[in-house]
């Protein structure tokens, strides 16, 4: 009886030693992931896709947030203060809310210009780079041009790129495994575009409205036409006298969608499409938009599902 009590007490230990090591080596690994911050869920769906389970990954701003506007809070200094890897739009999108917070971070290793810090814009295609000088009678325009540039899937691609070479630099030793997540990326993009450059074939040259310019990449790379914009000039609330302007163009040039982002007001758009019969989109600009939406693919499946049905119904 006695040793059947020590066998017991044996095992016991034995299974005690076993979850404590698998505990240590799981928070050991834990341990080990690169730290990635970034200001949009759409360049964290893009780190997810190369960083994979060797990094943790969050966004600063949700998809259904205007990312030019960001409540900055102390959640968020917390997040940057243990971040290995910032990565950020750029060309100046964040700028009225993610500065100060890099500065308050008091993390060196994501300031502008150290190794953590990563400007995706200098991957991309950039759009819409005003010529001359821009003034703010002009709105909210971006001198170093669009910054809406992830919504071209060649743009997610470059991003793809850029930041795994980075997290290749950080962590030289998973410099394999994330090229190896970088290529099956590529490829899973390459037959997503294929599939969806087939879907809008039969819509290209279609004329939209949109609210705010945050779709010149999507729009030129599936051959839509833009003819207009809700917004008199970017950032700016629509005014009645350009409101009116804009539904003559609608009526004149027979458009039949008017897009608008989730963070927007529906009122003057509605009112639009009451007058001019086109039908009023709220469509999504970033991953994270609507639950459902939760990696990059699946951002182009659901603006690309809402379009053709847009455009079937306006035959």
């Amino acid at each position: 009886m006695k040793k059947t009590r020590n066998y017991t007490s044996l095992a016991v230990s034995l299974l005690f030693w076993l979850l404590l090591c698998a505990v240590v080596l799981t928070t050991a690994a834990e341990a080990k992931n690169l730290n990635v911050v970034t200001s949009t869920a759409d360049m964290a769906a893009l780190a997810q896709e190369v960083g994979g389970d060797k990094i943790n990954v969050e966004s600063i701003a949700k998809g259904y947030q205007d990312p030019h506007f960001v409540e900055a809070k102390p959640s968020f200094l917390l997040r940057l203060r243990h971040a290995d890897l910032l990565v950020s739009v750029g060309l100046q999108l964040e700028i009225g809310w993610l500065p100060p917070l890099i500065t308050q971070s008091g993390n060196p290793r994501i300031q502008v210009g150290a190794p953590g810090y990563l400007d995706a814009s200098q991957f991309s295609e950039i759009l819409e780079i005003p010529q001359g000088a821009v003034t703010r009678a002009e709105g909210d325009v971006h001198p170093l041009g669009n910054p809406h540039y992830w919504l071209d899937p060649e743009n997610g691609r470059r991003i793809a790129r850029g930041i795994a070479n980075k997290l290749k630099d950080l962590d030289p030793g998973d410099a394999a495994y994330f090229q190896q997540r970088f290529q099956d990326f590529d490829r899973r993009l390459s037959a997503a575009e294929q599939k969806w450059d087939a879907e809008m074939r039969p819509y290209r040259g279609r004329k939209v409205v949109t609210y705010h310019r945050s779709f010149p990449n999507f729009t030129r790379h599936f051959g839509l036409d833009v003819i207009g914009y809700v917004e008199p000039r970017p950032g700016i609330p629509p005014t009645p006298g350009h409101t009116i302007e804009l539904i003559q163009v609608i009526k004149r040039e027979n458009c039949k969608v008017v897009l608008v982002e989730p963070y927007f007001d529906l009122k003057t758009p509605q009112s639009i499409g009451r007058e001019t019969g086109a039908q009023v989109v709220v469509y999504l600009p970033s991953v994270g938009g609507e639950k459902q939406v939760t990696t990059y693919f699946e951002l182009f499946d659901y603006d690309i599902g809402l379009l053709i049905k847009a455009f079937q119904s306006g035959h």
